[in-house]
């Protein structure tokens, strides 16, 4: 089913963007690797071998996106699904937190994904097929304390990924949402530099080759949506079934960061 699928994967260089391709290389698809770090790129290109794309984009510049989207389709034909996976964090509290920060996170977590989605539309509904795959985070369901801007992002990111979907039915195109919970990867480079949270979580965190495992999954079975873990997933039903128990278990209990 992935043979021969051209997969264009953004903010692949390293964690699950990386894993992912990797994995999908391992099926027959053809990954297109796309980030701001281009040594990160050749990289995870080199372990993947022949076969893959490499492209540095910042999604953030729509001029870059539309640019590697034109060579992409040049060099590889056009691209049959699209894993919106560039993102970053930083966790702070809001009264603390720098405008630009929240700016960063919004331009990159959502317009970036609005950015490349718009690049590839055009193609996929001229031949009335095609996958978005969008990874928000399970913070776009159930928000924590000290990330009002990275949740706003990934709350920003499922919100369009539902709109779209349902402007799209009947097109061919399939639209998907992947929310995952703590991933051990270098997310928390940046969204926790100290390490505080990433100790008090980490008996927690999954895997990137878990999720990479479940994003192949979704492009396999062009499932809507997928919450992770199963207990994080439980949560989020908990949690949109009463509100206000949900506020004061994580004004508390899930105050980690």
């Amino acid at each position: 089913m992935l043979k021969d699928k051209i997969v264009w994967i953004t903010g692949a260089g390293s964690g699950i963007g990386a894993e992912t391709a990797k994995q999908l290389a391992s099926r027959g698809a053809v990954p297109i690797l796309t980030g701001r770090n281009e040594e990160r790129l050749r990289r995870t290109a080199a372990e993947i071998g022949a076969g893959c794309g490499v492209y540095r984009l910042d999604v953030t510049d729509n001029g870059q996106v539309q640019d590697v989207a034109r060579r992409i389709q040049a060099d590889f034909g056009p691209v049959d699904v699209l894993v919106n996976n560039a993102g970053f964090g930083i966790f702070e509290m809001f009264r603390d937190a720098l405008l630009d920060h929240i700016e960063s996170m919004m331009d990159t977590n959502y317009m970036g994904m609005v950015r490349c989605t718009k690049a590839v539309l055009p193609s996929f509904l001229a031949r009335r097929e095609g996958h978005i795959v969008n990874i928000a985070s399970i913070a776009g369901k159930f928000a924590t304390p000290k990330s009002a801007g990275y949740t706003a992002s990934k709350h920003a990111v499922l919100g369009f990924t539902n709109a779209l979907r349902l402007e799209l039915r009947g097109t061919g195109i399939a639209v998907s949402a992947v929310n995952p919970g703590p991933i051990d990867t270098p997310f928390f480079e940046i969204a926790d530099p100290d390490g505080h949270y990433v100790r008090n979580v980490r008996r927690f965190m999954l895997k990137p080759e878990k999720v990479a495992a479940k994003i192949v999954k979704v492009i396999e079975t062009r499932k809507a949506e997928v919450d992770l873990p199963l207990a994080a997933a439980f949560g989020v039903k908990l949690y949109h079934m009463f509100p206000r128990i949900g506020d004061k278990i994580a004004g508390t209990w899930l105050n980690r960061k």
